[in-house]
């Protein structure tokens, strides 16, 4: 079996049929203002009119409010919210139960105690998402840096629920990734990216390919 992807920051429709066509699983889109690959909740309804079925519509938020989300779930045909910011579990709970719908929650790593810490959402969310946690620098963003892990604090670790790697992650990098971490599905933003935002379509195609080989 292939490890499933998700391909994050989408906001062209170049960049979407790129990513169906080489069998991404997820894709994201990402609704904090900060980001240089956030989209509007128009464009983003447009470009998920796009999505064939089968494949997951995610909606990247980082400690949005209620009439926030709501605001975008009324414009886009949204399957998975993703929270990216310090969502607590009854944020994640109460999320759930009010938008009908599933819930990833990401997880920050830097050390061994973050990864413990992921233990407290396995009751409420429906996926985590193991992240590389920010710098320290005011303009940081809360993912999408660049910036990846120790892969193997997660290896060998089971979880109630299924999880995602992310945080660092291109085509070249992938196989070691996932031998260590023991990931069946991935996430990449800024690894398939010449700049910032700006979503490069060869290496879509490569992560996608490289996702494939893999399992």
């Amino acid at each position: 079996m292939s490890v499933a992807a998700k391909i994050c920051g989408l906001s062209t429709e170049a960049a979407i049929r790129a990513s169906v066509a080489g069998g991404a699983a997820f894709l994201g889109f990402v609704f904090y203002p900060p980001s240089p690959r956030a989209v509007t909740a128009v464009r983003a309804a447009r470009l998920c009119a796009a999505v064939p079925a089968g494949i997951a519509r995610v909606g990247l938020f980082v400690d949005a409010d209620d009439d926030a989300i709501r605001a975008v779930l009324a414009e886009v045909a949204i399957d998975i919210l993703q929270f990216h910011g310090c969502e607590t579990p009854d944020r994640v709970a109460d999320a759930k139960l009010r938008f009908a719908r599933p819930v990833m929650k990401a997880v920050a790593v830097a050390g061994p105690d973050d990864v413990l810490g992921a233990a407290r959402y396995e009751e409420v969310a429906d996926l985590l998402l193991f992240d590389a946690k920010p710098p320290r620098r005011p303009d940081a963003l809360p993912g999408g840096n660049g910036l990846a892990f120790d892969w193997g604090l997660i290896g060998g670790r089971t979880w109630r629920v299924r999880w995602m790697l992310s945080g660092g992650l291109t085509a070249e990098l992938l196989p070691k990734a996932v031998a260590i971490s023991g990931a069946t599905a991935v996430d990449v933003s800024s690894g398939v990216e010449s700049r910032p935002g700006e979503k490069d379509l060869g290496k879509i195609r490569e992560f996608l390919a490289a996702a494939r080989a893999l399992g």
